[in-house]
């Protein structure tokens, strides 16, 4: 009896023991991953609102919770989102904005008990919002449309009439004719402007008409509006006409407001591209420009808390394409200018000012990650807090310390808190760290190669669960941009890499020449030049991965998206090693790229000029990967967003088509509904799909 307990005993601890090993991460692990995002201080410091993201099978959700030395507890709760939070100076109650019936309201929550209500009423979305220091005023941005403006004759800097369109006008058609389509000239007018206003048909005469999703034929714009900070408070509207508002700012005593604007009345908006700094008083009155950089635009002005100096960033105008954002300081009662990251070589992304108005905190992409940097504003000292290893997203500096979204390739979001130095960091969510211990979770090894002069990064991945003597398939994975970057602080990619790996893949990807984070020069690297040079900067990670005894040679598979859909048809012209691969929503002929997407500016920015200019003709042919399918024999499956304008879908037909005619082995994907964004913000159901598609796509050809 003794030996046949044992026995049990050893089989239930070995059950239990084999049960407690992590498992693979799995494709709907997508509806696990929970982000946290835009951590805000009380005027205490004493507590901490933030936001969470689920995401099901339905969408998504946003939330926002409240974190103490107590702990956590939910704030709001329904079938709404809410997001972007604040605080009210006095401590009391939290302002948030709550997502409902495709309209975005400012809700005000009572901490003391009590439900959240609108803290004014508005007939349209508010956007972007930001209290008074003395909390009795709410500046917001709101949209209007074009046909708006124009009807309530609200372009005070310039003509009414839309500048690019040429002959005809509204104002050309006598009041009161009666439309009729066989009648004299007015009354033929009067009936096609009665059909335009129904947007049936579309008539178009801007250059950016294509939108995200779909056609623009008129633009939109963002202006600026003030209430009193009490329910029954009417706004006032502070802006107007034809140019958008951003990055608005009060000043710490109230009276003013700053603003980036790029305005020009003798263009059309689409063609005015060098931003301004304005400011006005508070009602609206006395604007006039306050910075003005020749040869940049100018963006985000933040005061200093005693109101001494703005903070702002700005981007060289002559740099079109490759211009790094940088740091400018300006004082207030001098006017003067000066340059803070003038010797740092990377894109600062947010900052935020320290209370003691001298050093400045701000974040840039470097090296595989975002770190945390430290700016002195007086010296202009930069120093680095966290590794290039980890990301840092939304944070904010409170009277007690940091608060930030942390990234690390063990976990991709967590929110941290620090001391006010950034020391003594310490992790204050489990968001995700449950459910990841129950997963095998594959680590990136970096290494470097030197191509050209220019040093890549590049990251390998083994397989989850990697035995020694083994052999496993290799996934070569690019990513898009062209001037985007991937690393272990980068957390976009975490699933889809860690997805693989448990499926016994090997994973190598690069940041070729052209990508950021690396300096002004390295991006640059690509001018010219898409094809041949970053090509073989990921090939040459490849094929220091595909060297390691681990991976079998024949079994390498490519993908990539947007301009990496691109490089994934360019490798595949050019380098035939590859069992399958995949091309997502890419790039194929760089002239007809030029009127179909959005992006269209790619083009003359880092090519030098236009189809029509013999000399950038002859670039882009040799730079398209549609003038090389007839070397393409690698099995491809073709991915696109029926909706996809960024791009443009004629580009994946094209390549399709090609391949089909030839009688290649190629497949074609469409997915409704979708847009560019479909692998980050897609439905979730098509952002599943469309990462087993491909794995499945992958398995025919190297099983």
């Amino acid at each position: 009896m003794k030996r046949l307990l044992l026995m049990g005993i050893g089989l239930w601890v070995g059950a239990a023991s084999l049960q407690a090993q992590p498992g693979p991460v799995r494709a709907t692990d997508l509806y696990k991953i929970q982000v946290p995002g835009s951590p805000t201080w009380s005027p205490d410091g004493g507590r901490l609102v933030y936001t969470v993201r689920k995401t099901t099978e339905d969408g998504s959700q946003t939330q926002l919770w409240m974190y103490t030395d107590g702990g956590h507890r939910q704030l709001t709760a329904g079938t709404a989102s809410a997001s972007s939070p604040a605080w009210h100076p006095d401590g009391r109650s939290v302002y948030f904005l709550r997502s409902q019936d495709r309209r975005s309201t400012l809700f005000r929550l009572p901490l003391d008990g009590g439900e959240a209500l609108p803290a004014f009423t508005f007939g349209a979305s508010v956007g972007g919002y930001e209290l008074s220091a003395d909390g009795t005023h709410i500046l917001f941005s709101s949209g209007a449309g074009y046909a708006q403006l124009a009807a309530d004759s609200l372009w005070r800097q310039g003509p009414v009439w839309d500048p690019e369109r040429p002959g005809r006008r509204p104002a050309d058609v006598p009041a009161g004719t009666k439309p009729d389509p066989d009648g004299d000239l007015n009354a033929v007018r009067a009936f096609l402007a009665a059909n335009e206003s129904k947007n049936d048909p579309r008539v178009i005469h801007r250059l950016n008409f294509q939108g995200e999703l779909d056609l623009a034929p008129h633009p939109g714009f963002s202006h600026l509006y003030v209430v009193e900070n009490r329910p029954d408070a009417k706004p006032v509207q502070l802006t107007n006409g034809y140019f958008s508002v951003g990055g608005a700012a009060w000043s710490p005593d109230g009276r003013e407001i700053w603003f980036s604007a790029a305005f020009d009345s003798t263009q059309h908006p689409d063609r005015v591209n060098h931003s301004r700094i304005w400011r006005m008083n508070r009602d609206g009155s006395g604007l006039r420009p306050a910075i003005t950089m020749a040869d940049h635009s100018v963006f985000n002005p933040t005061p200093s808390p005693d109101g001494r100096h703005w903070l702002f960033s700005g981007r060289d105008q002559l740099d079109q394409g490759y211009a790094q954002t940088r740091l400018f300081l300006y004082e207030t009662a001098t006017g003067r200018i000066t340059h803070l990251t003038e010797s740092f070589d990377r894109s600062v992304g947010a900052f935020e000012w320290a209370p003691d108005n001298r050093t400045v905190w701000f974040t840039a992409q470097s090296n595989g990650g975002s770190p945390l940097y430290r700016l002195d504003t007086r010296t202009r000292r930069i120093e680095r807090i966290t590794g290039t290893d980890e990301g840092v997203g939304a944070f904010d500096l409170g009277a007690t310390g940091f608060a930030y979204v942390h990234t690390t390739a063990a976990n991709p979001y967590e929110l941290v808190r620090t001391r006010p130095d950034g020391s003594r960091r310490e992790t204050i969510t489990t968001l995700n760290s449950g459910w990841i211990a129950e997963r095998t979770v594959s680590l990136p090894e970096k290494g470097t190669l030197t191509r050209d002069g220019f040093e890549i990064e590049y990251w390998i991945m083994k397989p989850a669960g990697y035995v020694e003597g083994r052999t496993y398939p290799l996934l070569v994975n690019m990513h898009g941009g062209p001037a985007a970057m991937w690393g272990p602080g980068t957390p976009g990619m975490w699933h889809e890499f860690n997805y693989f790996t448990s499926r016994g893949y090997g994973v190598v990807f690069a940041n070729p020449r052209g990508s950021a984070g690396y300096g002004r020069d390295f991006q640059a690297g690509n001018y010219r030049d898409w094809g041949h040079g970053p090509a073989a900067d990921v090939l040459a990670a490849a094929d220091i991965a595909a060297a390691l005894p681990w991976v079998d040679k024949n079994r390498q598979v490519l993908t990539g998206g947007s301009y990496a859909g691109y490089l994934t048809a360019w490798i595949v012209a050019h380098d035939h090693r590859f069992k399958a691969a995949v091309a997502q929503r890419g790039v194929y002929d760089l002239a007809t790229f030029l009127g179909e997407g959005n992006a269209w500016r790619l083009v003359p920015n880092h090519f030098g000029g236009y189809p029509w200019e013999a000399d950038v003709d002859s670039v882009l042919e040799a730079n398209s990967p549609i003038t090389y399918v007839d070397r393409i024999r690698t099995p491809l499956l073709i991915k696109h967003g029926d909706q996809d304008l960024r791009t443009g879908v004629i580009q994946s037909e094209m390549l399709y088509k090609a391949l089909k005619i030839r009688g290649m082995p190629v497949e074609y994907v469409r997915y409704p509904r979708e847009g560019h964004e479909l692998s980050r913000s897609g439905e979730p159901a098509h952002i599943v799909d469309r990462l087993v598609r491909y794995y499945e796509f992958f398995e025919r050809y190297i099983r």
